[in-house]
This record gives C-alpha cells, structure tokens and sequence, in this order.
C-alpha cells in the first residue's frame, strides 16, 4: 500500500469524484463546514446517548465512534483544500498557538 498525507489522500478523493461532487474552492468551504457539523454532531450523539467510558470501550461503539471522527477529518481536509490550507502552515500556526498556550498561565 502507498503510503500518503492525509491532505494528499484527500486530494484524490476529489480529483476522483470531480464531476459529483462540489468543487474544491473558497465558495464551497462553507458548505463543508455545515457537512462537517453534521458529522460532529453525529460524534456526540454517539457520546450522548451511549457515555464516554462505554463509547471508548465498548468495541463496536468505538469502530463507530472512531468513524464519525474520520468523516470529520475528511470534511476538515476539505475545507483546507477549499482555502489552499497547506499541512505546513497549519502545522506552523499550531505550533505558534502550542507555545502561547504553554505559557499562558
């Protein structure tokens, strides 16, 4: 198996499913963080409904749960694609936030 990026992966879902789906772009991001949303609220109701402890525990609620958080890591991606987020900038801007964190207090 090919080894790949998270964003690269997401890339050629895209290219993939060009002509189906929305196109990658500024004016579509924001329909992708709706989508995204969605999938975050299905990441609770997992939680809700099922308890913390039982859905990091119980086997298959966790397959689920560990899911839904992927369908939001996808919808994320997207929405870097959307506004040509690089991992590198992301990864720059965290860190710079990291270390305002660690010395807030």
């Amino acid at each position: 198996m090919v080894d790949f990026s998270i964003n690269e992966m997401q890339r050629r879902l895209q290219d993939k499913y060009k002509d189906q789906w929305e196109p990658i772009c500024p004016e579509t991001g924001k329909n992708k963080m709706l989508w995204m949303i969605g999938e975050i609220g299905e990441v609770i109701d997992i939680i809700k409904k099922n308890g913390a402890i039982q859905a990091s525990s119980d086997v298959n609620l966790r397959k689920e749960l560990v899911e839904e958080l992927a369908d939001v890591l996808m919808y994320y991606n997207d929405i870097m694609l959307c506004y040509d987020i690089t991992a590198d900038e992301l990864k720059q801007i965290y860190n710079k936030k990291f270390q305002k964190n660690m010395e807030r207090w």
